[in-house]
């Protein structure tokens, strides 16, 4: 039997926000060894069956993998808790969701109360440094979730400014910072392009004096081009930067991390080029 813990959780309600995100809370007793940890970006694994496929019980996805041929193996899709409640047991996890593409959308569109998933974690790298003097976080409507979560888990009284692109006014969410300087700018898409507007409106931004703690997550070629910007022209060091391109356009979850690891290591010779 595998170490990893596969945790099943049962629909409880569903709500759409806007056009594009819905939310679903999961419960049940399935969740009772869930926990989060210290991070604001803490994410799960949703675990999707094949189609037609019967999987032992307990499910265990090692052991899936190691008695299964591939095509059999479940799918997984990444995503950020929104909210965890340990008292009532209430996952919530926030879905973008774009039409019948994809697989984790189209399923929070049709999941009615009584549906079950399998889910793997949580995971989590980041949450915000209450010593920095200002905060940085900027994303596509991927890192929605983790930077609402993380607006609200900044210190009273931060200064930061939060930057989201978005494909109009009627995709913006409300968040909840704490008292401070939090500056929320909502950045609409350029006709559909992701990351053009978006990169433009963090270069220009004026950010305030003293170390900062910046979290960029989104498509992986705009997330590129801000690493660079912040690395090189805001001279921030690493370990004030939490970074990672979440998805590729053009690609799925399985194909973008099949190739995730060459992307990045092309990143990496692309900055010793620079030093």
């Amino acid at each position: 039997m595998s170490d990893i813990v596969t945790h099943r959780g049962q629909v409880l309600r569903t709500e759409r926000l806007s056009a594009h995100v819905i939310r679903v809370v999961l419960g049940g007793e399935g969740l009772q060894e869930f926990a989060v940890g210290p991070y604001s970006d803490s994410y799960v694994k949703l675990v999707f069956a094949q189609p037609g496929v019967d999987y032992p019980e307990p499910f265990d996805v090692a052991e899936i993998r190691r008695t299964l041929p591939r095509e059999q193996w479940p799918s997984m899709r990444t995503y950020t808790v929104r909210a965890w409640d340990p008292q009532a047991l209430e996952l919530t996890i926030d879905f973008v969701h774009h039409g019948d593409t994809g697989l984790a959308g189209p399923w929070a569109a049709a999941a009615r109360p009584g549906d079950r998933i399998a889910l793997l974690g949580p995971g989590g790298a980041y949450a915000p440094d209450p010593t920095a003097d200002w905060h940085l976080l900027v994303g596509d409507e991927s890192a929605l979730p983790a930077i609402a979560a993380s607006v609200e888990r900044l210190p009273p009284g931060a200064v930061a400014r939060v930057l989201i692109e978005i494909d109009g006014p009627g995709e913006e969410l409300k968040l909840e910072p704490p008292a401070g300087d939090v500056e929320v700018v909502w950045v609409d898409r350029r006709e559909g392009r992701f990351g053009p507007a978006l990169v433009d409106a963090v270069t220009s931004l004026t950010l305030p004096p003293g170390r900062g703690h910046a979290f960029v997550h989104g498509e992986a070629n705009w997330v590129k081009e801000l690493r660079r910007h912040l690395r090189h022209e805001r001279a921030m060091a690493p370990e004030q930067l939490s970074i990672s391109g979440y998805w590729r356009r053009g690609n799925d979850e399985d194909g973008w991390q099949a190739a995730k690891a060459e992307f990045n290591q092309r990143i990496l010779q692309e900055q010793e080029s620079r030093a």
